[in-house]
């Protein structure tokens, strides 16, 4: 176990990549795959986001003796859901190793909140690696890694984040294997959570996302920022993405959909909303 999802990731790219590896990035994936980049020594190229023949050329013209592609299963900031598959056939025809953080995946997507990669049927493939946090769904504190024996065994010795960084506290693994029960015996709370994502983003005006992820574009800084000031006064506290986390002109507010949100709840939210965005549009 690692101490986070961040850490999980960092541990992840920078242990199976080096001066001899390729790896290819997802313009819009999280800091912690971007920062693993960075301190991988490997060659780095960023891509355009979920776009698997941008994946397909880099790779084949590639000069390196190993490649490794990595990105989000849902996209944490848009909610949007990565290509798995297409991307999975051209790392298996170009002999590159998949790198998929599932944090915003676990609990929501695939057969009873098992991720994409479950749902995808790419869940133990030999070529895939998942990394997941116990931060997200699970309301613990934690990352984990799964994938094939040679890979996890090989981090436990060189990843640095695993290796120098504190075990987690048994209380947190405790927490997450917990929610894993429950997850296992309430399948019906994934199918939950996407139908509150539905009415959040019905009350918000954005389209319904695949995932519990609802994103509003609001535009500039100053805006978004104001709009979540303003849900909070009003006891709805939401997620406010300006740059550096978003390109400029596309700051937003990220409003989460649990399972349990009451229709009390929601009628609550709706009214906020329509009254923070209206002052937002204005």
């Amino acid at each position: 176990m690692f101490s986070s999802g961040y850490a999980a990731n960092l541990g992840v790219v920078t242990a199976l990549s080096g001066p001899d590896t390729l790896v290819v990035s997802d313009a819009a994936n999280h800091a912690s795959l971007v920062d693993a980049c960075r301190l991988s020594r490997a060659h780095v190229t960023v891509v355009p986001h979920d776009d698997p023949d941008a994946v397909d050329a880099v790779l084949a013209t590639r000069t390196q003796q190993r490649a490794i592609v990595v990105t989000e299963s849902v996209n944490s900031v848009d909610g949007g859901l990565a290509p798995l598959a297409a991307l999975h056939a051209v790392c298996r025809s170009r002999g590159a190793l998949l790198v998929v953080d599932e944090a915003h995946g676990l609990g929501v997507a695939g057969p009873g909140g098992s991720g994409l990669l479950a749902a995808t049927g790419l869940a133990g493939a030999d070529d895939v690696v998942a990394t997941v946090t116990l931060s997200k769904s699970l309301g613990a504190q934690g990352g984990a890694v799964l994938g094939p024996a040679a890979v996890t065994a090989h981090l436990v010795d060189t990843a640095r984040s695993f290796i120098f960084d504190t075990g987690l506290a048994p209380a947190s693994v405790g927490a997450a294997l917990a929610a894993l029960r429950v997850l296992r015996a309430e399948p019906h709370r994934p199918g939950a959570v996407l139908r509150v994502a539905a009415a959040l983003a019905d009350a918000a005006g954005v389209p319904a996302p695949p995932s519990a992820v609802v994103a509003v574009v609001l535009g500039e800084p100053d805006v978004a920022v104001a709009a979540a000031r303003r849900c909070a006064e009003r006891g709805l506290r939401v997620g406010c993405f300006r740059p550096p986390s978003v390109p400029e002109g596309s700051s937003r507010l990220r409003l989460t959909a649990r399972a349990t949100v009451t229709d009390a709840e929601l009628a609550r939210v709706r009214t906020v909303l329509a009254d923070v965005l209206a002052m937002a549009h204005a």
